[in-house]
């Protein structure tokens, strides 16, 4: 659980400066080598994906030894993630301490109950399932990342000016935060549209938010939704079988593995998220004797993920849609 500062600042630097460096080749790509454009977006989605994982890791206080440097950092990457980590990390801390228990935490998708779906009309199941296909992670990406925060920092100050309060942050330096992160991220748009233009900097950006979201939402949504994961109530919910039996470790090939920064060995993170991403491969093959009843998922079982978006309370399992009756 020891970070180390070279390390952390090594994945910096790896990170973002290639990232600053494929805007320069995207843009030149732009207008002088089309065809150049789409493999270029194609890496900074990738790279985009591996500054989210590292601010993730910010959240947890388990990039840098500081926790102020983290915090400092942390920013910075929300800032080019377009989400104020602060708000995002503390929810992020509720879904660590409540893992399997979905009467308190029911996922990014907000699952309902068998028995809540049963009581939907045919033509709402049809909704809740459709929004719920993998394909629906391009515009819900772009969503969280590009419209969401926007869209709560203006919804927030509405409440506070009618009522004095809001849900959309829980104390003043939250709301510091995600103010701030909007302040630099609106005036990150404006200045690359002055450079570029505003119609090249969209074009490129938009794919390249939407997709990076796409993965991170994906990669987490697996790790947790999958057949026979741990779906307790709140009564009798055991932290340690959330951890074990309700979080899943997903099996990349070994360039995904460094743009993820590890994020696939994801029940030893659940059992301590203090330890950097760059130990958590040397942890979990230490510990694998421990790990015998973790799932692990190749990228083949991703798919079948997508079907378990209901939950069982009876069997305390996650569940699939019923088939429609003949």
């Amino acid at each position: 659980m020891t970070p180390s500062n070279w390390i952390a600042s090594w994945q910096i630097l790896n990170t973002l400066v290639p990232l600053g460096l494929l805007w320069w080749v995207a843009v030149w790509s732009l207008q002088q080598a089309p065809l150049l454009l789409l493999p270029v977006i194609a890496l900074m989605v990738l790279l985009l994906a591996r500054c989210f994982s590292l601010m993730h890791d910010c959240g947890h206080n388990a990039l840098f030894r500081s926790r102020r440097v983290n915090r400092a950092v942390g920013f910075l990457l929300g800032i080019v993630c377009g989400i104020p980590q602060l708000p995002w990390s503390r929810g992020h801390a509720f879904h660590h301490r409540h893992n399997g228990n979905w009467e308190r935490y029911q996922g990014p998708s907000a699952l309902i109950t068998t028995e809540a779906y049963g009581a939907l009309s045919p033509s709402q199941q049809r909704w809740y399932g459709r929004i719920r296909q993998p394909l629906m992670l391009f515009p819900g990406g772009f969503f969280y990342l590009v419209i969401k925060p926007r869209v709560a920092m203006l919804l927030g100050l509405l409440d506070v000016a009618r009522q004095g309060s809001t849900r959309h942050w829980h104390s003043p330096e939250e709301c510091r935060d995600l103010a701030l992160n909007n302040l630099a991220v609106v005036g990150l748009w404006v200045g690359m549209g002055w450079w570029i233009g505003a119609g090249s900097f969209w074009l490129i950006y938009s794919p390249v938010m939407a997709c990076a979201a796409a993965i991170f939402i994906c990669i987490f949504f697996v790790q947790h939704n999958f057949p026979g994961s741990y779906a307790h109530a709140s009564e009798g919910w055991s932290e340690m079988a959330g951890c074990l039996e309700g979080t899943s470790d997903l099996d990349l090939p070994a360039l995904f593995n460094w743009f993820s920064a590890d994020i696939g060995c994801h029940a030893i993170h659940h059992l301590s998220s203090a330890i950097p991403n760059y130990r958590l491969r040397a942890c979990q093959q230490r510990n694998q004797h421990l790990l015998n009843g973790v799932r692990r998922l190749r990228l083949g079982d991703i798919p079948i993920c997508f079907d378990y978006i209901l939950w069982d309370p009876a069997a305390e399992r996650l569940a699939t849609v019923p088939a429609p009756a003949q």
